[in-house]
């Protein structure tokens, strides 16, 4: 079987007895020893108010590993499109193309809550106030008033369509419509109400989009009918992902940014020298995984020495066991087979692979030995 593309999706974790700027620090090298290693992407996740995740502002993350790396791809896997504008997403990787052209990838997800209602912020701009006589403050400064015909220009088409685009239409937009906004905007046809709005930067941008889901539901549905690559993930939701691969091929339209069904498919791993090595370094995973699904926010990822020392129930254990189930841990060897298995079922073409563990170290070891072990295959 041929070898595919290895690349890393990294949460930025912050371990226990570490801070928000090591994590950031640790995520810069990590990138750095990522593309030594001759891993094809390096993408960061968008979370939120999780006191164990320092990856809250991906395209500033992404922005800082483009600038200390030089080949690698770097992008989003995923910003959340419900989080954001879709100028601004356009505008800001459209910013950072400029200087790192040809190496971006804007990976797209959808929000996990949509508000409804007008955003906040977003009211129709006051009229201009009725023409007056030139005034002036009491030191002879001139005051004049606006000319009347400046109302026309609030009132006016093209500035209606601005204001939708920096309104933050994402809120309550279905978001099929804000993927077509997106593209639109990079392929420089955007329109509304015959208006036609360039985003500078942004419009032509040498971006690869992509469309991440866990399901076969409407995120693999929509990458697949514009054709755009699709990313499942399988490291946290297993059960969906083979009906996300299939979903996605089976709506697939070939199109100007792609002629056949790219798929990247993520798997959550960790690799040491020896299986037991390799399961002690893993051992804070099902505390951190848990504290994420009981709805308290990512716990600071505990070393193997104090997740030993913390309460598991039954009723914890079932919150976690899938997670648990498909987590890759072991030598080298043993994790290669696991993903080989997992390309397999999937027919992926690129693996997309997060390891986490307490120490900084030991992460980047898990991902050198796998990438070595990889390139031998």
């Amino acid at each position: 079987m041929t070898t595919i593309p290895f690349s890393v999706l990294d949460l930025t974790p912050i371990s226990s007895g570490s801070d928000a700027r090591q994590a950031v620090l640790n995520t810069i090298d990590l990138a750095q020893r990522a593309e030594a290693a001759g891993y094809h992407r390096y993408w960061v996740a968008e979370h939120h108010l999780n006191p164990g995740v320092a990856g809250s502002a991906p395209i500033l993350t992404i922005g800082l590993i483009a600038a200390a790396t030089s080949t690698i791809r770097v992008g989003s896997g995923a910003v959340l499109a419900g989080n954001h504008g879709s100028l601004d997403l356009v505008e800001q990787f459209g910013l950072l193309d400029l200087l790192y052209p040809g190496r971006l990838d804007l990976g797209l997800g959808r929000s996990a809550h949509r508000r409804s209602g007008p955003p906040p912020g977003t009211e129709p701009p006051a009229a201009p106030p009725a023409p007056q006589s030139t005034a002036s403050a009491p030191n002879g400064l001139l005051l004049p008033a606006p000319p009347a015909a400046l109302g026309k220009v609030f009132g006016s088409p093209r500035f209606r369509a601005q204001q939708e685009l920096l309104s933050g239409n994402e809120i309550g937009q279905p978001y099929p419509e804000q993927v077509a906004d997106i593209l639109a905007l990079l392929d420089g046809t955007y329109n509304v109400e015959d208006q036609e709005l360039h985003a500078q930067p942004g419009e032509h941008a040498g971006l690869e989009v992509w469309i991440l889901g866990s399901s076969g539901g409407e995120s693999a549905q929509l990458a697949g009918r514009l054709g755009l690559p699709f990313g499942a993930n399988y490291h946290v939701a297993p059960r969906g992902v083979l009906d996300a691969v299939e979903g996605y091929r089976a709506a697939f339209t070939p199109s100007s940014r792609l002629s056949r069904p790219w798929t990247i498919v993520s798997a959550d791993v960790v690799v040491a020298d020896t299986e037991s090595e390799a399961r002690e370094l893993a051992a804070g995973y099902r505390h951190w995984v848990h504290s994420i699904r009981s709805g308290q926010g990512a716990i600071a990822y505990p070393s193997p020495a104090e997740a030993a020392e913390l309460p598991w129930s039954p009723q914890e254990q079932e919150l976690v066991e899938d997670r648990l189930q498909t987590q890759f841990v072991g030598s080298p060897g043993q994790v290669a087979e696991r993903l080989r298995q997992l390309q397999e079922a999937t027919d992926a073409d690129e693996l997309l692979i997060t390891s986490i563990t307490h120490d900084h170290d030991d992460r980047v070891r898990s991902h050198e030995l796998l990438a070595k072990h990889w390139e031998t295959l």
